[in-house]
């Protein structure tokens, strides 16, 4: 039957009562329902009672790429390295489940992009793992750092592109920030939204758009992406600014209290902002001491501050989504937070507010509350990213030799975290 227990794959017309529909059979959950891949790249159900007639218009069957199958496009192309990670953007259609299956070999990335390998030499290709970054914690973003180490250090590579699912790239590209010091070359970070198989698919541009970065003289960590829902041009966004701001749109990934810097076409860069230049002569240090013993939390009216209890016995600190600000519950309120948070910093736990607002800095001085608050000796990180304050906290805490010098680590600004115009 149409696509249940399928071992050959078809590319099929379908006659309805209405209408017809072409596309692929995948294999099916349901022998009821004829599972198609429509040329958009969607999936449908159609029953079979609703099935008029249908005609086989192609039979294929999906073909293995071997090590011989790779022949590189041009001579004398400048050098990139590649770490691919998993995600979208290094995923392939498997046509017996439309679901995707992880690209794993560089012949497979250069079947499936071979715009990118018209335009480079992709050197070295590394793979730490191949994971939805959803899954990823601090031992993944140390593994993508010391690939993107080895690579940046070897002297025939020009920059460095890394792929990855999009859920929690931003994470990611704040710890490569913090992770890489004395930077040398581009470090590039991009993803797809929507996979390669279909029409709509911003993977193309994005990698294209990544590899004319890599290949520049900005020595920072970015992320290179759509800048609009066309495919018109991207965005080079600085890696502790940006933040992922749509679960789906192709210009998801936005920068927050900054400007971009750069507009990226495959033919021409227009630099938008001051930049760390390239210097291919320095060598890049890890420094990726890092502690897990932090968390992230919203405050939200009438939360009582026991959760902070329950966060210290496993915390050594704590990141707080702020309202306005700066503010949670004070001394007016039977929620009263002061009395909790004075104890716990008394204890050695860390405690800092970024704004869940996320555009505009905290400033604790304004209302009475906010100066309780300040009072405590909460550290109030102006306009830092959750995410990136999150992020930070655990490498600051990482470091013992930092031990009482944990305020004036946050705010000292290390990778461009704080934007100047709102550090005052």
């Amino acid at each position: 039957m149409f696509g249940y227990g399928l071992r050959k794959v078809f590319y099929t017309n379908f006659r309805l009562a209405r209408k017809e529909l072409t596309g692929t059979i995948l294999e099916s959950y349901d022998p009821r329902v004829v599972l198609l891949k429509l040329d958009s790249g969607y999936n449908i159900g159609i029953p079979l009672d609703k099935i008029l007639d249908s005609k086989i218009l192609k039979k294929f069957k999906e073909v293995e790429i071997s090590d011989e199958d790779f022949v590189s496009r041009k001579k004398g192309l400048k050098k990139i390295g590649l770490v691919v990670t998993g995600g979208t953007i290094a995923s392939k259609l498997d046509v017996k489940t439309g679901g995707v299956k992880p690209l794993t070999k560089l012949k497979e990335f250069a079947n499936f992009y071979p715009k990118l390998f018209d335009m480079v030499d992709v050197k070295k290709i590394e793979i730490p793992f191949m994971m939805a970054s959803e899954n990823m914690s601090s031992e993944h973003w140390i593994k993508i750092a010391k690939s993107v180490e080895k690579l940046l250090n070897d002297k025939e590579i020009e920059g460095v592109i890394v792929t990855h699912g999009t859920d929690t790239l931003h994470y990611t590209s704040a710890a490569l920030s913090f992770f890489l010091k004395d930077l040398n070359k581009p470090v590039v970070l991009t993803y797809s939204q929507r996979s390669i198989d279909r029409a709509s698919s911003d993977a193309d541009l994005n990698l294209i758009c990544a590899a004319k970065m890599a290949l520049s003289n900005v020595a920072e960590v970015m992320l290179v992406g759509h800048a609009s829902t066309n495919d018109d041009f991207c965005f080079a966004l600085k890696g502790t600014k940006t933040r992922k701001m749509h679960t789906s749109r192709r210009d998801s990934f936005k920068t927050i209290n900054d400007i971009p810097i750069a507009k990226v076409w495959p033919e021409k860069i227009e630099f938008l902002r001051e930049y760390n230049l390239r210097n291919n002569k320095r060598k890049v240090n890890l420094d990726v001491n890092f502690s897990d013993k932090v968390s992230l939390i919203k405050y939200y009216p009438g939360q009582k501050a026991n959760i902070l209890d329950f966060l210290s016995e496993k915390c050594k600190g704590i990141i707080i989504e702020a309202t306005g600000l700066g503010h949670f519950a004070s001394s007016e309120s039977k929620n009263n937070w002061i009395p909790k948070i004075k104890k716990l910093i008394k204890k050695g736990v860390i405690i800092c507010a970024v704004p869940q607002t996320l555009y505009g800095g905290l400033n604790p001085n304004v209302y009475s509350s906010g100066r309780e608050l300040k009072e405590c000796g909460i550290i109030f990180l102006k306009d830092m990213l959750p995410e990136t304050a999150f992020i930070k906290l655990g490498w600051v805490l990482g470091h013992r030799n930092w031990k009482g010098k944990e305020k004036e680590k946050m705010l000292n600004n290390f990778s461009g975290e704080l934007s100047e115009l709102l550090t005052e």
